[in-house]
């Protein structure tokens, strides 16, 4: 039992892997032992992740990713596994949302643009990794979705689809592949105190409306997602699939009592 949360030398992907949720995630597998290669646009964001990483024992690769490009994502892959010989665990945690407001204004471009990067480039991965999963009979796919994706919204409408659309990848990626071994799930953050999410935690109305509803009375920090992550990657969720875990501080269970 002691073994269940130990992923030494497996080889993590974790896009977005730069900052807030990414750069968590990318940490907390690297300290179970994940050899981890953090990748994003930038390089140098990327690079001054795996130097942490590397200053507190583990192993990592930084490599720039622009993944709304079919061919970016697949030098991601190729160089990946020339770094390590195979990816073990992929984690799709990168997104973007250009646009908010209402969902009858949404333009033709950001739509596109949203289901691109936060639904396609995760089919893409898929398509990339799992068959040398299959081969191996072992792997597991993680997308980074949203609670945005389980409930109606005002001004994230095409973000909330895309997230809702993650779900149904997920599902349908371990329907097909749990035969392989290959676990796919989904986590779905609430409001976290990131960059990404910057318009909507210091804004003082939605941020006091949130906290409101929130039962824990507090946002997120990307540190409280890391430990899911490492669960959906050890062998501790080797018999999880298919699923979407809600990690919110309480708000899809309901409002506090105040």
């Amino acid at each position: 039992m002691k073994h269940l949360f130990d992923i030494t030398g497996k080889v993590a992907v974790v896009t977005g892997g730069s900052k807030g949720i990414g750069k968590a995630i990318a940490e907390a597998l690297a300290a179970h032992g994940a050899k981890v290669v953090v990748a994003s646009r930038k390089l140098d964001a990327c690079q001054a992740v795996v130097d942490g990483i590397k200053a507190d024992g583990g192993d990592g690769t930084a490599i720039s990713c622009n993944i709304t490009n079919r061919e970016d994502l697949e030098k991601l892959v190729r160089e990946s596994e020339a770094a390590y010989g195979q990816i073990d665990i992929m984690v799709a945690n990168a997104a973007v949302n250009p646009f908010m407001g209402s969902n009858l204004d949404i333009p033709d471009d950001a739509f596109q643009k949203i289901m691109t990067c936060n639904v396609q480039s995760n089919l893409w991965l898929a398509q990339m990794v799992i068959p040398g999963m299959q081969a191996r009979k072992d792997g597991a796919f993680i997308i980074v979705s949203s609670i945005g994706g389980l409930k109606g919204d005002r001004s994230l409408g095409a973000y909330a689809i895309s997230k809702a659309a993650d779900f149904q990848l997920a599902r349908n990626l371990a329907v097909e592949f749990g035969k392989d071994n290959i676990r796919v799930n989904c986590i779905a953050p609430g409001l976290v105190k990131t960059d990404f999410a910057k318009a909507l935690w210091t804004d003082p109305e939605r941020s006091s409306k949130r906290l409101a509803g929130t039962p824990m009375a507090r946002l997120g920090e990307p540190e409280d997602l890391a430990g899911i992550a490492v669960y959906l990657a050890a062998p501790a969720g080797s018999w999880t699939t298919g699923q979407v875990f809600v990690v919110d501080g309480g708000v899809m269970a309901g409002a506090s009592a105040g």
